[in-house]
């Protein structure tokens, strides 16, 4: 398979990786996934990776005396792989700045809510314990502060009278499995550009 080679970096289930790969299968997304790589041992996306018959890693934070030890790790194996764009799929640790200045506007992030409202790990459960009546999902480029660079894309998700943090979870990660991939294939297409904070995504 040719086309656009992606990094992707995972710490739980892998429920969006397997929606990449997915699209990737396809065709929908002009790519591939290269390498899969979690911070966690016991996550199933590696699973989900090798099922695949996509390289998968695991890289424990622990083993490394620091955290520039650690990164320089992951830039390593990333390069290895000739990944073009790094894909944050659930990952849930801030990339350092070797690898964000390797892949300059080249790693995608992934967040439960519209940013720059409800940004960090509980995103979901912020936006509905505020008794906000819109959430939604955004893809973005990230930089060295969480959930903090430019946005390439937003969808936006309602929270019903009836919702509970569980079901509104699961509408997300449904709006997410569309959108996530929606972008992957922009970006392997070539369409999208960055100039400052402003993100274009052209048309097909």
């Amino acid at each position: 398979m040719s086309g656009t080679r992606f990094g992707v970096l995972i710490s739980g289930s892998g429920s969006n990786l397997q929606a990449i790969l997915d699209a990737c299968a396809s065709g929908a997304i002009a790519g591939e996934v290269a390498i899969v790589i979690s911070n966690k041992a016991d996550a199933y996306g590696l699973v989900r990776a090798e099922l695949a018959s996509v390289p998968a890693l695991h890289l424990d934070p622990k083993t490394f005396a620091t955290r520039g030890e650690y990164d320089h790790a992951l830039r390593l194996a990333l390069d290895e792989a000739r990944t073009d764009f790094v894909v944050m799929a659930g990952y849930m640790k801030l990339l350092g700045a070797e690898v964000l200045d390797a892949y300059p506007q080249r790693v995608v992030n992934l967040h439960p809510a519209l940013l720059p409202s409800f940004p960090g790990a509980h995103g979901i459960s912020d936006a509905f314990n505020a008794g906000v009546k819109i959430t939604g999902v955004t893809v973005h480029f990230a930089n060295e502060v969480f959930d903090e660079g430019p946005i390439i894309a937003q969808r936006p998700v309602p929270i019903l009278e009836d919702d509970t943090v569980d079901t509104l979870e699961e509408r997300i990660h449904e709006v997410e499995h569309a959108l996530f991939p929606e972008v992957l294939a922009a970006i392997a297409d070539g369409r999208v550009t960055v100039e400052g904070r402003r993100v274009h995504v052209a048309s097909r």
